[in-house]
């Protein structure tokens, strides 16, 4: 059964292979993976996105990106939706901004929203949809858990990372930070821990133009940086995976994360993860076997002093074993092909 898919990107992030945000490199991967299985794939995103399957543009948003830029690129956003629907013969729509309630169509299509950051970030409306066929999905089962009951909510799918191109590699002695750059991210805590340790570290990452953004990185990040503690902006995928080989081990400094891509790439990688006790990191790292999990600034940096005492090849086992791409992508055309059936209406229960 062919299907027609829109994977709809939030607004104001481009998606592509070379994406900083896990949503936009989520709907990247079901992008290609669509166009590899014989579907049709359509993309509404920002100009500048890169896909496999047919991008249809809007315009980028002037910076910075205060209330009325985005309320602006949430009605663009709506209008090309509505005329994708229109003129095209659709059989899901799957959006992925954490907006995603602001633009949904009109009844009469299945909608799927992947819920990618925490349930208490989407206002109540978002999460008890009035719509008729909008179905809500979370990315972990601690997540999904933490939903409580919801008739929406339909049986999680965990994300999975395209094992496959990493190799683990002679490492060097440096720490790598992979982020958004803005306050839950945390990373003037990995600066500090590295300073603390005495390592060098590099943090790729993306600033984009809101105002906590870049006073988040103007008044913490920038006065901490020095000659060994370097900011080196948004990288693309290439560079990313030579870096995460190489890395001494990748420190995930996040309060706020429901499924780390970077953490899962990193022990594809054969790369050690020192990250914060936080939900989705409890549930990616083994502690004390793929990395360590901490509390605070000082013990990441007695742990990035005894990250040598974790084996790169476990590390690259367990990706292998437990974050490969091909259960995800599996478990989101299932998923596809049970809401294009069931339209337009599908009980709840058939999907927990």
């Amino acid at each position: 059964m062919a299907l027609t898919v829109l994977n709809v990107a939030y607004p104001l992030s481009p998606a592509g292979p070379d994406a900083v945000g896990g949503a936009e490199q989520v709907l990247t991967l079901l992008d290609a993976a669509l166009v590899e299985g014989g579907h049709c794939s359509i993309v509404l995103a920002c100009e500048g996105s890169q896909t496999r399957g047919e991008l249809v543009s809007v315009p980028p948003r002037k910076c910075p990106h205060d209330a009325n830029v985005v309320c602006r690129a949430r009605e663009q956003h709506a209008r090309a939706i509505g005329e994708l629907l229109g003129c095209r013969n659709i059989d899901l729509v799957h959006l992925h901004g954490v907006d995603f309630h602001t633009y949904l169509p009109a009844p009469g299509i299945p909608v799927l929203a992947t819920l990618h950051l925490p349930p208490d970030w989407y206002p109540r409306e978002a999460l008890d949809p009035a719509r008729p066929d909008t179905w809500l999905q979370c990315v972990s089962a601690r997540q999904h858990a933490s939903c409580g009951h919801n008739p929406k909510l339909v049986a999680p799918i965990e994300n999975g990372v395209p094992v496959g191109p990493f190799r683990p590699s002679a490492k060097r002695n440096f720490a790598l930070v992979l982020s958004r750059i803005c306050p839950e991210k945390g990373v003037h805590v990995a600066i500090d821990a590295a300073k603390r340790a005495g390592i060098g570290l590099l943090i790729a990452g993306e600033v984009y133009a809101y105002a906590d953004h870049e006073r988040y990185f103007r008044c913490e990040l920038a006065p901490r940086l020095d000659r060994w503690r370097r900011f080196i902006g948004p990288i693309g995928a290439d560079r990313k995976r030579r870096l995460l080989s190489a890395a001494r081990c990748l420190l995930v400094p996040s309060l706020v994360e429901t499924s780390s891509l970077a953490a899962r790439e990193a022990l594809a990688a054969g790369t050690p993860v020192i990250a914060q006790r936080t939900d989705a990191l409890m549930d990616t790292i083994e502690h004390g076997e793929t990395g360590f999990l901490v509390h605070n600034e000082i013990e990441m940096a007695e742990a990035i002093q005894r990250v040598s005492e974790i084996d790169p090849q476990r590390c690259w086992r367990a990706a292998r074993e437990r974050f490969s791409l091909e259960p995800m992508i599996a478990g989101y055309f299932e998923l596809y092909k049970l809401l294009a059936r069931a339209r337009p209406r599908l009980p709840a229960a058939a999907m927990q």
